[in-house]
């Protein structure tokens, strides 16, 4: 089956769902192909999940739906694990500014500097609603192509509506906590707090600590704590993890998973191995969260995969007027957000076509059903596991692109070994790239 959706050359009124990097991106991709935009923005700033924010939520596991929310998951140190010549736009790099962060891996005020300067030249900050919190997406009807977006100023001083052909979610998903659960953990004593609302290493001075998670933020947090802990204990869901202690590290110790917590303090891990903790850190991700949007189940969360989404972008029964943009992830994420802008900027404007309807969803099906014979979590939809850049040259090609450079693909996944390796753990500042790539 071979069918396009029809589309005619068209400048629309289009709703940008957030500010940060794919907000940002989403919105100059659709204003160059000529559309009418407006970014709705909670905070005060741009930046989405780069501004760092001191502050920690009142209920450190972000389970409890009534707390504050705070939006960055951004701690103090945190530096980029993938290098800035990578992490640049492909016709905006992310160079070396006077006065600013000139490492290779540089801190996170250096991302948002270069958003902030993205914003500025071009012209996007004059798009962007501040302090508008959208609490409603929806359809005008169930056969119109019109969207209703409803939001608040800050402290609800005000509700209005207004009426877009076309919206694009672009709220990131590093905000709502995932949480490790095992037996014991309700009435276990102890503190317990998901990375979400880790900021310094302070409050763990000469505590014993169990830090669940294996990701790039384990990885900094774990070695951040440990030179002010006085025993990390860190839970792995691999196979074939044993207990042991970490090489050329005093007071850090591995483990399989935890089998359950007690009331007397103790932690037992399902080899039978226990500590007696302090505090139970969450560095277990993020779920999607969208509590704006209302498709009537037409767009739906199961077990954290947004779906059906065709390519991760568009949802089969409501393209191309609904979009999402950034949901991939074990991505380089700015190539990803930028690719994805260009293509629906493209789609809403006619000047690409998209497969109709039932062919999309049966491309959502076939990826389902590869998911389950190869045995992937359906949690892991969004999430790459790639050796090269189908998804990016996939997009490359619909868009008529030059094909990617072939450093940035060799660069990506010799940055994935780095960071995964444990040797690597200060490959940021020994690692020579320039050398790197003159081999």
């Amino acid at each position: 089956m071979h069918c396009k959706i029809p589309m005619k050359e068209q400048s629309l009124r289009v709703a940008v769902i957030g500010a940060g990097m794919a907000g940002l991106l989403a919105a100059r991709e659709l204003k160059r192909e000529g559309h009418q935009v407006i970014v709705f923005e909670k905070s005060s700033r741009l930046g989405g999940t780069w501004v760092y924010d001191p502050r920690v939520e009142t209920d450190p596991l972000g389970l409890d739906p009534s707390r504050k929310i705070v939006h960055s998951s951004m701690y103090s140190s945190l530096r980029v694990n993938l290098p800035r010549r990578l992490m640049g736009f492909l016709d905006y790099p992310f160079l070396e500014k006077q006065g600013g962060d000139p490492r290779e891996f540089p801190g996170h005020r250096e991302v948002l500097r270069y958003l902030e300067d993205f914003a500025r030249d071009f012209w996007l900050v004059e798009l962007i609603r501040f302090e508008h919190e959208v609490f409603r997406v929806e359809r005008v009807n169930g056969v119109s192509h019109e969207w209703i977006v409803e939001w608040r100023t800050r402290e609800g001083e005000s509700e209005e509506e207004e009426a877009f052909e076309a919206v694009v979610v672009c709220n990131g998903h590093h905000t709502e906590p995932r949480i490790a659960e095992f037996p014991g953990m309700d009435t276990w004593p102890g503190v317990q707090i998901h990375s979400h609302n880790y900021r310094t290493p302070e409050p763990f001075k000469t505590k014993i600590v169990v830090l669940i998670g294996n990701g790039p933020s384990a990885h900094d947090i774990l070695r951040e704590i440990s030179s002010v802990a006085k025993e990390v204990h860190q839970a792995l869901r691999a196979s074939d993890v044993h207990f042991k202690k970490l090489e050329n590290c005093n007071n850090i110790w591995q483990h399989p998973v935890i089998e359950r917590a007690d009331e007397g303090g103790k932690v037992i891990f399902q080899d039978g191995s226990f500590v007696c903790a302090d505090i139970i850190i969450h560095c277990t991700g993020y779920k999607y969260h969208f509590p704006f949007l209302r498709t009537n189940g037409i767009v739906s969360m199961d077990d954290n995969c947004v779906g059906p989404l065709y390519k991760h972008v568009f949802p089969p029964y409501l393209a191309p007027w609904l979009s999402f943009v950034g949901l991939p992830y074990r991505a380089v994420p700015t190539l990803i957000i930028e690719l994805q802008s260009r293509w629906l900027a493209k789609v809403l404007s006619g000047k690409l076509a998209l497969p109709c309807q039932e062919e999309m969803a049966s491309s959502v099906e076939e990826l389902y059903q590869h998911m389950k014979e190869s045995g992937r979590p359906k949690h892991h939809t969004h999430q790459f596991q790639q050796n090269k850049f189908d998804y990016e040259n996939w997009l490359v090609k619909q868009l008529g692109l030059p094909p990617l450079e072939d450093w940035r693909e060799q660069l990506y996944f010799y940055a994935m070994k780095k960071i995964t390796s444990e040797a690597g753990d200060d490959y940021r500042d020994t690692w020579d790239i320039n050398k790197w790539m003159q081999e």
